[in-house]
């Protein structure tokens, strides 16, 4: 999604977001890429790490943010204790998972956060999934599902998390429509 930076409204959800969970704990960035958000959310004072399903990203993030912890691990795979985290950040991360994983994914993150703990979710917006066979200038082969609003809430809050913020942004220069989505732990 390129420079969160040159992003005004995508910036303030990760500004937000970082402003509700810097006292309740570290935070892991769930899908982090190549780091970029992660080296953002460590500037505004966060003791956070990223996961990445893919080694080649992992090494990335590393070589660019060394001061910054990455490891590989995919959303399903995660090994992280019970309430141990203040916020979780999936920031175009579930978009390519089956869709009934997701809620699976979600119910297992609403169990990492403390009570107050945040749920940051960034995602494609639309109503039709899209086949991906390039991105980023390199053969892919995945599938990018779009989320409604009301159906990425909805299992926010079968995962036992109270949904406290949504933005919809449509298709802009550097991103198709999106959804952003806040949730706490009760």
């Amino acid at each position: 999604m390129g420079d969160v930076r040159r992003q005004p409204w995508l910036r303030g959800c990760l500004d937000a977001f970082a402003a509700e969970v810097r006292r309740l704990g570290p935070v892991l960035d769930a899908g982090c890429g190549p780091g970029q958000v992660t080296a953002y959310l460590d500037g505004l004072g966060l003791e956070v790490r990223g996961t990445d399903l893919s080694p080649a990203m992992v090494e990335h993030a590393r070589r660019r943010h060394p001061h910054l912890s990455f490891e590989v691990a995919g959303h399903t795979e995660l090994e992280v204790e019970p309430s141990s985290l203040g916020g979780v950040l999936f920031w175009w991360s579930l978009f390519h998972l089956p869709r009934p994983t997701v809620g699976e994914v979600l119910s297992r993150a609403a169990g990492w956060l403390v009570p107050g703990g945040m749920l940051l979710v960034t995602t494609h917006a639309g109503h039709e999934d899209v086949r991906r066979t390039e991105a980023y200038g390199v053969p892919v082969d995945w599938t990018t599902h779009r989320w409604q609003p009301e159906e990425l809430s909805r299992l926010v809050r079968e995962a036992g998390l109270e949904p406290v913020a949504d933005l919809r942004l449509p298709a802009g220069h550097d991103h198709g429509a999106a959804l952003v989505l806040a949730a706490r732990r009760p």
